[in-house]
C-alpha cells in the first residue's frame, strides 16, 4: 500500500459508521450475533464493523490485499492505533474544518446517489442523524491523517536517489501522470440585504432574552435553530479549542468571556452571526456554546453578482484590463487574490497551483473542463469552503495532458513518488513497534490469518 493508500483506507475505517447499524440489521436479522473479534488497547472491533467497511470497500473499488475477512479487521485496528496516537498527542482539527469537509461529503454523496431524499433512504436516517454521524467519523479522520503527516513530516529524498529509482523502473512500469491543470478566479460575494442582516440580528437577541428570562436553555435553542451542523446536535458546544483554531472574530469575543451565565454580543465572523456562551476556561483553551446564523441571500442579489462578472469578463475579453489585475484588485476570494487569482492545493508534498480535475471544486472542475488555455468561463455561482455562496468566473492558465513520466519532465512527480515510497516504510515500521507496546486480543479464528503487519498474534 502506498501513503495514498493508506489515507483512502483511513477514510474507510472510520467512516464505517454510516453503514454499521444497517449492516448490524441484516446481521441480526440472519440470526448471527454480533461479536467482538479484536481487541486493541481499549478499543472493541466488532464484527459488524468489519461487514460495514466491507460494503464501503466494495462501494468504492477498494481491493484488499489477501483474505478480506484478515485484512479488514486489521486496517481496522492500524487506523485505532494512529488515532490514539493522536490523541496522546493532542493532535487538533478546528470545527470549521470538520464542519466544512461533512458539508463537502454530503454534497459528494448527495451527487452520486441523485437527491437528499434517496440519500435519507438509503440511510435510513435524517439528514441531521447523517451529518451527526459523519461529524464524529471526519474528526477522527482528519486526526488519523495528522498524525500520519506528523510521523513522516521529516523525510526528504535527493535528487540522485530519484535517478536511481527510476532507471531501476521496468518500461512497463514507468508511472502515468494524469492531466493537471492551473486555474484562476475571479469571485464575487453576492451582497447581503440589509433587511436580512437585521432579521437575523434579531432571531439571535430573542434567542438571548429567552435564556436571560428562563423561557429556555442555550443548549435547546442551539439544537433547534443554530446553522452550525457540527455543533447543534451538541447543544451548541464547541470542545476545549485554543484561539488559533477559532475565526478571530469568534476568538475576541470567545475568550473575553468570564460569566457562564452571560450571553456574548452578537459576532460576525467570515460563517455568519453568532452569540456564545462560555462553559469553561482550561489554561490557554476554552470551551464555549454558540448558535449561527447565516443571512440568505436572495436570487436578485445573486443574479446582480453575476450580470457584473459577466461585465467584467467582456472587458478583459476586449483586453481593457487584464484577468490578473481584476484578480487583485476586483474579487472578494481572499485565498487567491493576492496570487493574481491563482488556485492552490495542499498536498502531502506542500502546496501546488497544479490540480487534477478530480480535485477541483465540482463547479470550477466542470467550468474550466471544455476551455483551452487562456480561455475564460461563463460566471457561475457555488458554494465556497466557508458556506457561503459566491459567484465565479474561472481562467484555465494551463493545461498538462496525462502522459508516462519522464525524469527530465516529471522530476517532481518522480520524487513524490520516491517520497512516498519512503513514508509507507517509515509508517510500516511505526505500526509494526506500536503493535508490540499495545495490548492486542484476536478472536481464535484469526490468528492463522496472513497479516501485512507482524506482531498482532502472540
Amino acid at each position: 500500500m502506498n501513503l495514498r493508500n493508506i489515507f483512502t483506507l483511513s477514510a474507510l475505517c472510520i467512516t464505517t459508521s454510516l453503514t454499521a447499524q444497517s449492516t448490524a440489521d441484516s446481521i441480526n436479522a440472519n440470526s448471527i450475533v454480533d461479536e467482538v473479534i479484536w481487541v486493541v488497547g481499549d478499543e472493541a472491533i466488532l464484527k459488524s464493523d468489519v461487514e460495514a467497511m466491507r460494503i464501503e470497500g466494495q462501494q468504492q473499488g477498494i481491493r484488499w490485499n489477501g483474505d478480506p475477512d484478515c485484512s479488514i479487521p486489521e486496517q481496522i485496528a492500524v487506523q485505532k492505533l494512529f488515532l490514539n496516537q493522536a490523541i496522546i498527542d493532542s493532535v487538533e482539527v478546528t470545527e470549521s474544518e470538520i464542519t466544512q469537509g461533512v458539508e463537502q461529503q454530503i454534497e459528494y454523496m448527495i451527487s452520486v446517489i441523485g437527491s437528499k431524499e434517496k440519500l435519507e433512504e438509503y440511510q435510513k436516517k435524517s439528514m441531521s442523524q447523517i451529518r451527526s454521524d459523519l461529524r464524529d467519523s471526519y474528526r477522527d479522520r482528519q486526526m488519523v491523517q495528522e498524525m500520519q503527516r506528523k510521523l513522516v513530516k521529516d523525510i526528504s529524498v535527493t535528487p540522485a536517489e530519484v535517478r536511481r529509482y527510476f532507471q531501476s523502473l521496468p518500461q512497463d512500469s514507468i508511472p502515468y501522470v494524469p492531466t493537471e491543470v492551473e486555474v484562476q478566479i475571479i469571485a464575487q460575494t453576492p451582497r447581503v440585504e440589509q433587511e436580512e442582516i437585521d432579521r437575523v440580528k434579531s432571531e439571535l437577541r430573542d434567542y438571548t432574552e429567552r435564556v436571560t428570562r428562563g423561557e429556555s436553555s442555550f443548549q435547546t435553542l442551539a439544537r433547534l435553530y443554530s446553522e452550525d451542523p457540527g455543533t447543534a446536535r451538541r447543544g451548541g458546544e464547541l470542545d476545549y479549542t485554543g484561539r488559533g483554531m477559532l475565526d478571530p472574530a469568534f476568538a475576541n469575543v470567545a475568550f473575553n468571556l468570564t460569566d457562564p451565565k452571560k450571553i456574548s454580543k452578537i459576532v460576525e465572523s467570515e460563517f455568519g452571526y453568532h452569540i456564545i456562551q462560555l462553559v469553561d476556561k482550561r489554561g490557554d483553551k476554552i470551551k464555549v456554546r454558540h448558535i449561527l446564523r447565516k443571512p440568505m441571500v436572495s436570487d436578485e442579489a445573486i443574479q446582480k453578482s453575476l450580470v457584473r462578472l459577466d461585465s467584467i469578463r467582456a472587458d478583459i475579453v476586449d483586453n481593457k484590463f487584464t484577468f490578473e489585475q481584476a484578480a487583485t484588485i476586483i474579487s472578494d476570494d481572499k485565498d487567491t487574490r493576492n496570487n493574481n487569482g491563482l488556485m492552490s492545493n495542499t498536498t502531502q508534498q506542500g502546496r501546488t497551483s497544479r490540480f487534477q480535475l478530480r480535485d477541483l471544486p465540482s463547479e470550477v472542475a466542470r467550468a474550466i473542463d471544455t476551455l483551452q488555455i487562456g480561455q475564460i468561463s461563463q460566471p457561475f455561482q457555488m458554494i465556497n469552503e466557508r458556506g457561503k455562496t459566491v459567484c465565479v468566473i474561472a481562467k484555465l492558465k494551463n493545461r498538462t495532458e496525462g502522459h508516462k513520466a519522464t525524469i527530465t519532465e516529471d522530476f517532481q512527480v518522480m520524487k513524490d513518488i520516491v517520497t512516498e515510497k519512503q513514508r509507507e516504510e517509515l509508517l510500516h515500521k511505526w505500526v509494526v513497534k506500536k503493535i508490540r507496546s499495545t495490548y492486542v486480543r484476536l478472536n481464535e479464528r484469526y490468528r492463522d490469518c496472513k497479516f501485512e503487519y507482524e506482531g498482532w498474534v502472540r
